[in-house]
């Protein structure tokens, strides 16, 4: 079955939908495609807001924002990216606005605006109040509204449908083949334009914010294409998922008054930041709670600490943070106002990905040359904003402002861009690939090989890391990639086969933590979310660069591009 539209989007978190909807509201044919019911993508389950320097609350200014995204990005972020990004902020916001996202609003009836974790007021000095917000669904609000719009704009969605491949025409990019996950059919996508917006990859680890359908697949479809990922080692684990679960209490919390305290009792924060405490940059507090409890400290001796909630009034707690209460009460059994909250870092986004340039153009390598036809937004593209280390709340507004940087782009270009045919046989690549699974007879099973994987980046590839560990772990992942190659999958229907899917899930997964340990192990250092407890400081001499991977008949290759300093030089990170 053979689709064709003007521009192909595969993802309908945010940055999808909103690079939809900008091309889709200058006369573009638009389709959606996503693996799960669009609506279910896991940019809902953003919590605490969004980052822009509108100053509803208090003076603010474009260059505080860049200044901490530099320096939270530990100096790894290019400032070019973060000028523009913090630059549209403002405006992006007021556009959400326009749009129908009902955001909180303060008693003047302006747009509400909290605290956030590395967000400060004139260069570092003390925090600041910078996040907008639609009380604790921020992400939701934002989701609806442009699901809502999207459809008002004649936007198609084909939800439940799996991108296997990317095609390829002549050097352009023309389109991508996947299945529907409801009956196995085949389907290509022709197109002038595809966009890549998959998400992220939080389920390679065992414990993870993400839900299940974060597994990585954009990443995978780059590096299937032979095409580079950037900056794969950074990945941000949340200090605050809920012990056990990794169901995220959103730094919301904190900005309202939430502590974290140690078995002591003690709020350790105080120690590790003495000026933001416990609004300190995400890696700096996961890093501090892995001390506590490495130290002894942790509640009873066991792994994890407590967020206090207890000094927020009852009423501001319910107002500010219902859904975060809700899930305290719905999976803890407590209540929030009365008992503390068991919390321990969880894996939860990734600041690398495919590299693009601020119009979210894909680049092949480290001089920055463009495949024409294929652009890639949302948290499994790397622009660079974020470094190694994003702060809280630029997330959002990344997808947003690149979402229509992306969009206005791909409307100037598409009128000269001609709809390349496409190679043969598209459909039968996808066909023959489900077919020869469903025909397997292997020994090996899709949750052994994948608990085997998530354990083994979560012993060897998480907050902290050693040379010895990652040489191990690139050895394990690769062993199981051999091992998935002999998976039997018992469930040979074609109907709503989710044992098929998850095996192709697997497969990308691996493809991805691959690069990731290997990323790792090649930078000798230690920056933002990348702690090598062997090299425990930072080199700007030798390392203030991208690793750029990709895969060679040889197996993986890196190479590195330097980052794009201009207006703040690296300095040493004081919180």
């Amino acid at each position: 079955m053979i689709h064709q539209y003007d521009v192909i989007v595969i993802g309908g978190g945010i940055a999808g939908l909103y690079t939809a909807l900008t091309t889709a509201q200058n006369n573009c044919r638009v389709a959606v495609i996503s693996k799960v019911h669009v609506t279910r993508s896991h940019s809902v389950a953003a919590q605490g807001g969004i980052a822009a320097s509108i100053g509803n609350e208090e003076e603010d200014h474009w260059e505080w924002h860049m200044y901490d995204t530099i320096k939270g990005s530990d100096y790894l972020a290019d400032q070019d990216a973060v000028e523009a990004l913090t630059k549209e902020a403002p405006n992006a916001i007021y556009t959400l606005e326009h749009l129908g996202v009902p955001f909180s609003r303060n008693q003047q009836g302006k747009i509400e605006q909290r605290r956030f974790g590395g967000h400060t007021k004139n260069y570092g000095q003390a925090p600041i109040k910078r996040a907008c917000y639609v009380s604790d669904r921020t992400g939701r609000a934002i989701m609806d509204t442009l699901y809502d719009q999207c459809l008002q704009y004649d936007v198609t969605f084909y939800n439940e449908v799996f991108i296997q491949n990317l095609l390829f025409s002549f050097n352009h990019c023309c389109g991508a083949a996947g299945y529907d996950v409801a009956t196995t059919t085949p389907h290509v996508f022709h197109s002038r334009v595809v966009v890549i917006a998959t998400g992220g990859g939080g389920r390679i680890y065992k414990t993870t914010s993400n839900g299940f359908a974060s597994t990585g697949d954009g990443f995978a479809l780059a590096l299937d294409a032979l095409l580079p990922l950037e900056d794969m080692e950074f990945v941000q684990f949340h200090p605050t998922g809920i012990y056990g679960l990794g169901i995220l209490v959103s730094e919301a919390a904190r900005a309202e008054g939430g502590v974290l305290r140690n078995g002591l009792g003690e709020r350790f924060m105080e120690r590790y930041a003495p000026v933001l405490k416990d609004l300190a940059p995400r890696d700096i507090v996961s890093r501090a709670i892995l001390k506590e409890i490495s130290d002894g400290k942790g509640i009873e001796g066991k792994d994890f600490v407590h967020l206090d909630l207890r000094g927020i009034d009852k009423e501001q707690l319910n107002r500010k943070l219902p859904e975060i209460s809700s899930f305290i009460r719905t999976y803890l059994g407590i209540d929030p106002s009365d008992s503390p909250i068991p919390v321990a870092p969880t894996c939860h986004y990734m600041m690398g990905g495919i590299p693009t340039d601020l119009q979210g153009h894909v680049l092949t390598d480290i001089v920055g040359s463009v495949l024409p036809g294929l652009y890639a937004v949302g948290e499994c593209a790397c622009v660079s904003v974020h470094g190694a280390n994003r702060l809280g709340c630029n997330s959002l507004i990344d997808l947003v402002v690149f979402g229509r940087f992306a969009g206005m782009n791909i409307i100037r270009e598409i009128k000269s861009k001609v709809l390349q045919p496409l190679p043969l046989q598209a459909e039968s690549i996808v066909e023959a690939k489900i077919n020869r699974l469903l025909e397997s007879s292997g020994s090996e099973c899709v949750p052994v090989l994948r608990e085997s994987m998530q354990r083994v980046m979560t012993e060897q590839c998480s907050v902290f890391r050693s040379g010895q560990t990652l040489e191990n772990a690139l050895g394990e992942i690769r062993q199981l990639e051999k091992r998935c190659l002999n998976v039997g999958l018992t469930n040979k229907s074609c109907i709503f086969n989710y044992e098929l899917q998850e095996m192709l899930e697997l497969t990308n997964m691996l493809k991805v933590a691959e690069v990731i340990v290997f990323s790792a192990l090649k930078r000798t250092e230690s920056r933002g979310a990348h702690f090598r407890s062997d090299f425990p400081e930072r080199n700007d001499e030798e390392w203030l660069k991208h690793t750029f991977v990709s895969e060679s008949p040889m197996g993986l290759k890196e190479s590195f591009k330097p980052v794009a300093i201009s207006k703040f030089a690296p300095e040493m990170r004081r919180y």
